[in-house]
């Protein structure tokens, strides 16, 4: 049974190597014990989001990974996407992924073994539940909608403005999205930011200085800085959407409850 999974596994991470959320492009195959590991935080995951639905009723969550290291910028996750379970009990991911080697960027529909199986800094899960009377909209958009993939824009760059339109990056998608989600009426970007400003949502503020701004763009095509007002980049201040900051406002705004999380032990 372990070989077997090992296999699945293995075949689950070739068919993703192409995309990722803002992480490198090396092509450096993941150990046996790390494929196992994400498995195993994939099917603790499904557990848990399981339970949570046989408690509550709870069909969407906001989930996250630990892609990379962000604790120089103070920062715990990378990555989400939106969770919701299928009828048969399949919980899917819908997020975003930047194209390896290039500025551009993708919708996936994706299965939690794929999603835990991206080369992991650290083996976590976390999400928050959507408030009930969001629920039912969501799910509804998720599994049946178009509306939001319409608001995808395809340009992608890490760290991109967040009240900007020029690019986009995978966290951005995801709460323009939601706009998209709850608001029938909202079928743009910039009236998804509005939205978002709205209900009182703030972005992570980077501090990144001129040297670090000039390594990060030469030779690396899915990061820019050029989309930032000037007063805000020659400040050496980089506001863009994060995990982190999209977890405080969710609970802040009463949209969703609080931090639920999920380790491997080491």
């Amino acid at each position: 049974m372990k070989a077997r999974l090992t296999a699945i596994a293995l075949l689950v991470a070739l068919a993703a190597s192409a995309a990722h959320a803002g992480q490198s492009c090396e092509q450096k195959p993941l150990s046996p014990a790390s494929l196992q590991r994400g498995l195993d935080l994939a099917q603790r995951t499904h557990a848990a989001l399981d339970a949570a639905h046989q408690r509550d009723g709870t069909r969407v969550v906001v989930l996250a990974r630990a892609g990379q290291d962000l604790s120089a910028h103070g920062l715990r996750y990378s990555h989400l996407g939106w969770a919701y379970r299928l009828p048969d009990g399949t919980w899917r991911v819908l997020h975003k992924l930047n194209d390896c080697g290039t500025a551009q960027g993708q919708i996936h529909r994706q299965g939690l073994g794929v999603f835990f199986l991206d080369d992991l800094w650290r083996f976590e899960a976390a999400w928050v539940v959507p408030a009930p009377a969001l629920q039912a909209p969501l799910h509804a958009a998720l599994t049946e909608g178009e509306r939001p993939l319409r608001i995808h824009q395809p340009a992608y760059n890490m760290v991109s403005y967040a009240w900007g339109t020029r690019y986009q990056q995978s966290n951005q998608w995801a709460i323009e999205a939601m706009a998209t989600m709850v608001e029938p009426g909202v079928a743009e970007r910039e009236a998804a930011q509005a939205w978002l400003r709205f209900k009182g949502y703030q972005p992570t503020r980077l501090t990144i200085r001129p040297m670090q701004r000039l390594g990060a763009r030469v030779g690396t095509a899915h990061i820019a800085f050029d989309d930032h007002p000037n007063e805000l980049r020659f400040a050496d201040r980089i506001d863009t959407v994060t995990v982190d900051s999209v977890f405080a406002w969710l609970g802040r705004s009463q949209l969703a409850g609080p931090v639920q999380t999920l380790s491997l032990p080491n």
